[in-house]
């Protein structure tokens, strides 16, 4: 049996593409472009799972019949969009998704705590589609530390080779819960890090206790 889609598991889905239709009439400047691409980009990748956000944007661009190379949205406003995208239409099918996500992080951060890991990202903020890697960030002067923790522990995983010798190293683990995504960092490299994005808001990561928190709360 096929898998049937997000606008048949939920009737409201189909209104976006009614808005759709409306936008592509009513833009009156291009920061109204812009967030219209950044809207359907959003419904792009939670329904279809497009994981390149570049693809998904272009995409948008020319469903909506404005220029591909004009000015794209950035993935700050297509992040705000899929918050939108949940709020509207995701209702307790995505809050059951997000739990699922966290608690598979949970689980990953305890054995993995000798490298102070924190969740980042769509898990962490809320904004992740089933699709999402849950994402996490670990501390270790030598990636292979990691690696050697996770093969003791009889976990099977994927890398990328870092670019360079200062560059992050990316492990991939398939759970039945979707990818995590393990981004280790050297402690100094992890120490530079921005804690606040281009707007000046916070980079919210969760160490294991405040994600426990979160999942012991109502809302988490």
């Amino acid at each position: 049996m096929s898998r049937r889609s997000r606008a048949e598991r939920n009737p409201r889905v189909a209104s976006f593409e009614e808005r759709r239709s409306e936008r592509r009439s009513s833009f009156a400047a291009p920061g109204h472009e812009r967030e219209s691409i950044a809207q359907l980009a959003a419904q792009l990748i939670a329904e279809h799972g497009i994981g390149d956000w570049s693809a998904a944007k272009r995409k948008a661009a020319r469903q909506l019949g404005l220029p591909e190379r004009g000015p794209l949205p950035g993935d700050d406003e297509v992040e705000d969009a899929l918050r939108d995208y949940h709020a509207l239409f995701g209702g307790e099918e995505h809050e059951a998704t997000l739990r699922a996500q966290r608690e598979e992080a949970l689980v990953w951060m305890r054995r993995l705590a000798e490298f102070r890991p924190l969740l980042v990202g769509g898990v962490a903020e809320g904004w992740a589609t089933e699709h999402s890697d849950i994402r996490l960030e670990l501390a270790a002067d030598d990636a292979k530390a990691v690696e050697l923790a996770l093969i003791n522990g009889g976990a099977s995983y994927r890398s990328l080779p870092p670019r360079s010798a200062e560059a992050q190293t990316d492990l991939y683990l398939e759970t039945r819960r979707g990818v995590v995504r393990l981004t280790v960092r050297t402690h100094e490299a992890a120490r530079r890090l921005p804690r606040r994005d281009r707007h000046g808001r916070p980079d919210l990561r969760l160490d294991a206790e405040a994600l426990a928190a979160l999942l012991a709360s109502a809302g988490g």
